[in-house]
């Protein structure tokens, strides 16, 4: 337990970011991943590292407010990826 709260808190300490997957995204992921953020760092990266196609995802959000891959991503930054949803 105690090395479970130490690797926690060493991931909140580092530069890093949250993002959060929903519906479809999870398959074979989790709910949310914590990716170490580098200077430069675009949302077409960070889904590169994540091994989604940007076609995968119809929302883009960052902390809380919509954007969209090519937008510049801060260390901290929540992200929050939503795939196109069907159905009638």
């Amino acid at each position: 337990m105690l090395s479970q709260q130490k690797q926690r808190l060493s991931v909140l300490d580092s530069k890093t970011m949250e993002v959060r997957l929903f519906a479809t995204l999870r398959e074979g992921r989790d709910k949310v991943v914590h990716i170490n953020w580098n200077e430069g760092m675009d949302g077409h990266k960070l889904l590169l590292e994540l091994a989604i196609e940007p076609e995968e995802v119809a929302i883009f959000m960052i902390n809380g407010r919509h954007s969209s891959p090519e937008a510049a991503l801060n260390e901290n930054d929540i992200i929050a990826l939503f795939p196109p949803i069907g159905g009638g």
